[in-house]
């Protein structure tokens, strides 16, 4: 299944890349499931991943919710203002 993996901030960082296409394998089939195989990805990224939220389609998501073909998946950092 093909999606769009965004990354932001430190999450970009990590990954060396802000945006990618991607062939997820097949037992990557939740969100739960994209961040531990980004994890496994990009070490780098491993230790963010606990703090970032996923969004998917532009919607934050749950750990269990189901990906899609096409899906466009965001890794969102958390955001420190003022």
């Amino acid at each position: 299944m093909q999606v769009t993996v965004l990354y932001f901030a430190a999450a970009r960082d990590a990954a060396g890349c802000a945006e990618e296409q991607v062939d997820l394998p097949e037992n990557v089939t939740q969100v739960r499931e994209l961040v531990t195989w980004l994890g496994r990805r990009f070490p780098r990224l491993a230790p963010h991943l606990d703090c970032v939220r996923i969004a998917r389609n532009e919607q934050f998501a749950a750990g269990d919710e189901v990906i899609s073909q096409d899906d466009v998946l965001a890794v969102l950092p958390p955001v420190a203002g003022g």
